[in-house]
């Protein structure tokens, strides 16, 4: 397996080195070591903004290393400066089977006091122009989107993007529920119980997970790409899960899990209720709320004191309704804004760059 915490194993970068201002410059992931720097990058980025989210350099190189429809020689830009790495950007695209669409999608991290001006603008012109040669290769007939999520919070980037003729698509909510006490008891409707999660059945899960999903706005499918990840991610943690079964088929489940190091980073006991679903021969049974409610108990044991989660603020299966009457509440708001993408738009991608 790829190891990108390994110097040997980077792909040589086809990214060519641009000078953005007097001292700070463009370029290629090149390094092992770069992965040191973005992970800084990005949890001043996330602080900046009120986002309460800490990255190590080992996760970040772990989610690099199981990439979907992005190349990591031309895909990823390092931004430098005097002192070292100071902030990134990366593109990748993304089918969305349901709609039809097809979505190109970037991030861009830079310290705040960037965000908004020259050097950001200049970044997301390199994103785009990238983007826009991978959707060359891709058919002229299908609907193509630029698209980006940025919370609320980072209003200077909201901005800029605004200027560029990006719009709210979508709003996503971070809930916390501040206090595990008073977690309600909550029968599963018979002949469905929990058991617990052996490797065994991890695949399964997955594919669970993956199918109960299909109905949700956005929805793309996920490959043995993201199943990898997914199994190689610090907070992979089956201990936690509560999974229902109706005798041999998932019915649903609530993916729990801690990240200790956004825990030692905020001085909290933060617990997160992820992945919840069930799938739709189980639905409007009460299951979910079930479920949630044991992965709220499950965290309470580990020594959490609260739970949080994120959630589409407009799902039609009423997900925001049940967490809310579980205790959560919105403390931060995501937008996923979009761009319809242009190709004949802006300048092309560097030819030197092309490979």
């Amino acid at each position: 397996m790829v190891n990108l915490m390994n110097p040997a194993t980077i792909p040589s970068s086809l990214v060519p080195r641009t000078e953005l201002a007097p001292g700070v410059a463009l370029r290629g992931l090149n390094s092992a070591r770069d992965f040191t720097g973005m992970a800084a990058a990005y949890n001043r980025w996330a602080a900046a903004g009120g986002i309460e989210r800490a990255l190590t350099a080992h996760e970040l190189a772990t989610q690099y290393e199981h990439l979907e429809n992005s190349d990591l020689a031309r895909d990823v830009a390092v931004v430098e400066g005097l002192e070292g790495v100071i902030g990134y950007s990366r593109c990748e695209w993304r089918e969305e089977p349901v709609s039809g669409l097809r979505v190109y999608t970037h991030r861009i991290v830079l310290p705040p006091e960037w965000c908004g001006d020259s050097i950001e603008a200049a970044l997301l012109a390199r994103t785009e122009a990238r983007l826009r040669q991978v959707a060359s290769e891709h058919p002229a007939s299908i609907q193509k989107y630029f698209q980006v999520m940025i919370a609320e919070t980072q209003t200077a980037t909201v901005d800029l993007l605004m200027r560029h003729g990006y719009q709210p698509a979508r709003y996503d909510y971070t809930m916390l529920r501040p206090t595990l006490d008073d977690i309600p008891e909550l029968p599963l409707p018979d002949g469905i119980e929990v058991r617990p999660a052996i490797a065994a059945d991890y695949r399964r899960i997955w594919e669970a997970d993956n199918e109960a999903f299909r109905d949700h706005w956005g929805y793309t499918p996920m490959g043995d790409q993201d199943y990898e990840r997914w199994r190689s991610e610090a907070t992979f943690d089956p201990s936690l899960w509560r999974v229902a079964w109706e005798g041999d088929q998932v019915v649903g489940m609530v993916l729990a899990f801690v990240n200790a190091t956004e825990n030692a980073e905020y001085n909290r006991l933060r617990g997160y209720t992820e992945d919840i679903c069930v799938r739709r021969p189980w639905r409007r049974r009460g299951i979910a709320r079930a479920l949630l409610a044991r992965s709220l108990r499950g965290l309470r044991a580990r020594g959490m004191t609260e739970a949080a989660l994120g959630v589409d603020s407009e799902n039609t299966s009423g997900a925001l309704r049940l967490y809310e009457s579980l205790g959560f509440r919105p403390i931060n708001r995501f937008f996923l804004m979009r761009r319809p993408l242009d190709p004949a738009d802006g300048a092309p991608f560097p030819a030197d760059s092309q490979g």
